[in-house]
C-alpha cells in the first residue's frame, strides 16, 4: 500500500534551517508530482511547494519564496524541502502529499503522510 513517511522536523532557531525528508513507497514515485504542505496551530491547512514528477518544475508559496526549496531523488523515492531562513511563523506540521498526476496543475492529492513538527523558536 501506500505510505508516505516524513522526518527531519524539530527544533530550530529563527534563521536556521531544517532539511525534511518524505520517503514514499508503494507506488511508481517517479510517475507523480509531489507537494509539501503544513499546519500551524489554530490554522487551516497550507500547501508550501510542489514539484512536478520529472523534477523540472518547482512551485512555492509567497510565504517561503526564496527561503525553502524543494527538490527529489526519483532513484531514493524521496521529496525534501530544504528550509532556511526559518521565522517563527514556519512553526507547523509539514505533511507530504502524492498528487494523482505527474504535474501540479489541477491534480487532487491522493495520499498524504503523518506529517513531522517544525518548530522555530529562540
Amino acid at each position: 500500500q501506500v505510505q508516505l513517511v516524513e522526518s527531519g522536523g524539530g527544533l530550530a532557531q529563527p534563521g536556521g534551517s531544517l532539511r525534511l525528508s518524505c520517503a514514499a513507497s508503494g507506488f511508481t514515485f517517479s510517475s507523480y508530482a509531489m507537494s509539501w504542505a503544513r499546519q500551524a496551530p489554530g490554522k487551516g491547512l497550507e500547501w508550501v511547494s510542489g514539484i512536478y514528477s520529472d523534477g523540472t518544475d518547482t512551485y512555492y508559496s509567497d510565504s517561503v519564496k526564496g527561503r525553502f526549496t524543494i527538490s527529489r531523488d526519483n532513484a531514493k523515492n524521496t521529496v525534501y524541502l530544504q528550509m532556511n531562513s526559518l521565522k517563527p511563523e514556519d512553526t507547523a506540521q509539514y505533511y507530504c502529499a502524492k498528487a494523482t498526476a505527474p504535474s501540479l496543475n489541477y491534480s487532487p492529492y491522493d495520499y498524504w503522510g503523518q506529517g513531522t513538527q517544525v518548530t522555530v523558536s529562540s
